[in-house]
């Protein structure tokens, strides 16, 4: 009577392979003998591979769908074993590892030799811009040291007139296998070929200028487009200019990272801008213009009588560019000017004078100066900036 490896696998006859490959792997992980020490454990971890190994296999599977067992000695033709090995032609141990990692599909099939050809790396630069090219985007050359594809053999590593020959040891499958009988049975395990590294060829003869690589290491100059609106951090990314891969494979990408300069007037703030403007406590008073230097123009900025110190002004749309995530521009910051109130710290008698006379005027009273602790008539605090205030 054929067995129920649907069952057995927990899983439904319209079942696909990605759910029965998932089944098999959360199956072999609880009863794996180095595992799980039950009884039965071991013996259950045999049917399990055994299933796995017949329901990956379309054939088999198809056998088991018409009602037959491929694993039966008596009536499994080349599907058949006697002793009734559960790992003879499966794989052994290797398979069941790449079942858990993604290698393979069982049935013992390797994985093959790796390209020679490889994607390349990705480059980074780091590029130092003033606020004003953040601002209004600028074109730049730079320098990069990067991986070229050799002009010599064009990516392929072997000299003029010769090819890559079949590796002798591996004979072209790019891994090495090798069979022990444990407990468990027949266990077959691979590792990449130690004299090709996996690639299933060798370079006899290799190109001298790049070493068989098939890249040499190069200068060259490319010219970067900076958007206005980049900020401190920010990458521009330009395709296929990066690392050529070995063998000559496809170049990664050019990662241009902002590096912004502090400026000597703005603070910035995203898309805004921050400085600070000072004013005179008269023109704070009496109310003034001032001349405010954009990073553009300038703009005249009209400051109320009586405006107090730590007054912010908003000039709209003199910041920066708002760069969107999709490189488009959408509008632009503000500038925040923030009023400095300048207070004198030295006055003759005159202007000394005349500030009494206006405090006097609006009936404000002045402080009393203070005399230190030693009683020596010495002023001391912040009151002796207001030195003779109050007396003739």
């Amino acid at each position: 009577m054929a067995k129920d490896y649907y069952g057995i696998l927990g899983v439904s006859k319209d079942a696909t392979q990605d759910q029965i490959k998932r089944a098999y792997r959360k199956l072999a992980r609880e009863l794996h003998p180095d595992v799980n020490k039950e009884d039965g454990a071991q013996e259950r971890f045999r049917e399990v591979s055994t299933a796995y190994e017949v329901l990956s296999d379309p054939q088999k599977r198809q056998m088991v769908d018409l009602g037959g067992d491929p694993m039966d000695s008596g009536g499994g033709g080349a599907g058949g074993r006697a002793g009734g090995d559960p790992f003879a032609g499966f794989g052994g141990l290797g398979d069941i590892m790449d079942a858990f990692f993604g290698g393979g599909s069982g049935g013992g099939a390797g994985r093959g030799p790796r390209s020679r050809v490889q994607q390349g790396s990705d480059a980074l630069l780091r590029l130092e811009l003033t606020l004003e090219d953040c601002a209004q985007g600028v074109n730049r050359d730079v320098t990069v040291d990067t991986a070229v594809v050799c002009d010599t053999c064009q990516g392929g590593g072997s000299s003029a007139g010769t090819a890559p020959s079949t590796c002798d040891t591996c004979e072209g499958r790019g891994e090495i296998q090798s069979v022990q009988r444990s407990f468990l049975g027949q266990v077959m395990t691979s590792r990449p070929c130690p004299v090709c590294r996996g690639l299933g060829e060798v370079i006899t003869d290799p190109c001298q200028q790049c070493s068989g690589d098939g890249r040499v290491r190069s200068r060259r100059t490319i010219t970067v487009k900076i958007p206005g609106g980049v900020g401190d951090g920010m990458r521009v990314r330009l395709a296929g200019e990066g690392e050529v891969g070995p063998g000559g494979g496809p170049a990664g990408d050019l990662f241009v990272e902002v590096e912004e300069l502090p400026h000597e007037r703005f603070v910035r703030d995203g898309a805004d801008l921050h400085c600070n403007v000072q004013v005179p406590m008269t023109a704070a008073a009496l109310g003034t213009v001032v001349n405010i230097e954009t990073l553009d123009d300038q703009e005249e900025l009209t400051v109320e009588p009586g405006t107090q110190p730590g007054t912010e002004y908003v000039l709209s749309g003199q910041g920066l560019p708002k760069l969107r995530s999709n490189g488009r521009i959408s509008g632009h910051g503000d500038l925040h000017v923030h009023l400095d109130v300048v207070v004198p710290t030295k006055l003759d008698d005159t202007q000394a004078d005349l500030l009494r006379q206006l405090a006097a005027e609006r009936d404000e009273e002045q402080p009393e100066p203070t005399v230190s602790a030693n009683g020596n008539g010495h002023r001391s605090g912040i009151f002796s900036r207001f030195r003779g205030f109050g007396h003739r």
